[in-house]
């Protein structure tokens, strides 16, 4: 319950109304753009292989992944090591992660925002917008609630809005 209202808390902070997109190669070589998932929401998690919760995540986001990825969100994993690209892919193997993933090497800003510490968590609107940043590790249930929540309160929103 804890970490829900922390994942809530940091909605409330002030993002940008615009969209962000970010320019990238995964592990295999081939180029992903933020932009190419307009309409779904992304989850964007900055981790590494040496990072305990980043690995305790790991299945959460697989699982949130698998349940959305064909409908309404995607996963995508931002490896922040200086490190082989083959260590971050038999890692990932080891763990059955098949979400996208990318090296981008140590970071602490980036275009979502600051990354203070490991695993950092940015999800984006499906109008590709930052609605919220976790700093620490997340859920599939904390997600999906947090999800929820801002859906009804962005469609009451738009209610009053068009009265």
């Amino acid at each position: 319950m804890k970490k829900i209202a922390l994942l809530l808390l940091l909605s409330t902070l002030s993002f940008g109304s615009a969209a962000v997109d970010m320019s990238l190669t995964d592990l295999n070589g081939k180029s992903l753009q933020i932009s190419d998932y307009k309409g779904k929401w992304v989850l964007v998690n900055y981790w590494a292989t040496w990072c305990p919760p980043c690995r305790e995540e790991m299945p959460e986001l697989q699982s949130f992944h698998d349940a959305h990825a064909k409908t309404d969100a995607v996963v995508i994993g931002l490896n922040t090591e200086a490190i082989p690209d083959e260590e971050v892919k038999a890692f990932l193997e080891d763990y059955f992660i098949d979400y996208p993933n990318a090296k981008v090497g140590p970071v602490s800003q980036t275009e979502l925002g600051q990354v203070p510490g490991l695993p950092t968590t940015f999800l984006l609107s499906p109008q590709g917008t930052v609605v919220a940043r976790q700093v620490g590790s997340v859920t599939r249930e904390m997600i999906e609630n947090f999800i929820k929540k801002w859906e009804a309160k962005h469609k009451s929103d738009n209610k009053q809005g068009s009265d």
